[in-house]
C-alpha cells in the first residue's frame, strides 16, 4: 500500500524546489533580502495540475507583507519557468501565492486557551500542562525512605 499519493509527492517536490529557488534563484538583492524572511508551508496542486496554490509565511511587519506578497507574485512566471527546468512533469502549474494564517491563528488560539486557565485559577501560578507534566511518583529522600517531596 502506498503510504503518499503522487499529487502530494509532487506537491512536496514543488515546495522544496521553490524554497530553494526563492532562496538561492532571485538575483536582486533587494529582493533577496526579503525573500529571506518567507517561509514555504504548503503546496496543494489541482488533480490537472493547471493552478497551485502556495503558501507561505513571513517574519516580516504586516506593512512589509503587502510588499512580499506582491514581490513573489511578480516573481510567479519567472519561479514557474525555473520550476520547469527543474522537475519532471507533464504540466507545470500556475503559481499563486496565499499567506498561510494558521500559524498566527494558532497562535491566538493558545492565548486564549491561557488566558481562560488564568480565569479558572487565578491564585495560581503554574498552567495547567506544566502541572500535569508532575509525576505522582513519590520522591526518594536523601535517607532513602520514599516521600511525596
Amino acid at each position: 500500500m502506498k503510504s503518499f499519493s503522487r499529487s502530494e509527492r509532487v506537491n512536496e517536490q514543488i515546495r522544496r524546489e521553490l524554497a530553494d529557488l526563492i532562496r538561492s534563484g532571485l538575483k536582486d538583492p533587494r529582493i533577496a533580502r526579503q525573500m529571506m524572511l518567507v517561509t514555504l508551508t504548503d503546496v496543494e496542486v489541482t488533480p490537472d495540475y493547471a493552478h497551485a496554490k502556495v503558501f507561505y509565511t513571513s517574519l516580516s511587519t504586516e506593512d512589509q507583507r503587502a510588499s512580499v506578497d506582491q514581490t513573489l507574485k511578480a516573481a510567479a512566471g519567472f519561479l514557474r519557468r525555473e520550476l520547469g527546468r527543474r522537475i519532471r512533469i507533464h504540466h507545470i502549474p500556475e503559481l499563486h501565492f496565499h499567506y498561510d494564517t494558521s500559524v498566527e491563528r494558532g497562535t491566538h488560539l493558545a492565548h486564549l486557551i491561557d488566558e481562560a486557565v488564568k480565569s479558572d485559577n487565578p491564585g495560581q501560578e503554574l498552567p495547567v500542562a506544566a502541572e500535569a507534566d508532575r509525576s505522582e511518583a513519590p520522591v526518594k529522600r536523601s535517607d532513602g525512605s520514599l516521600g511525596d517531596e
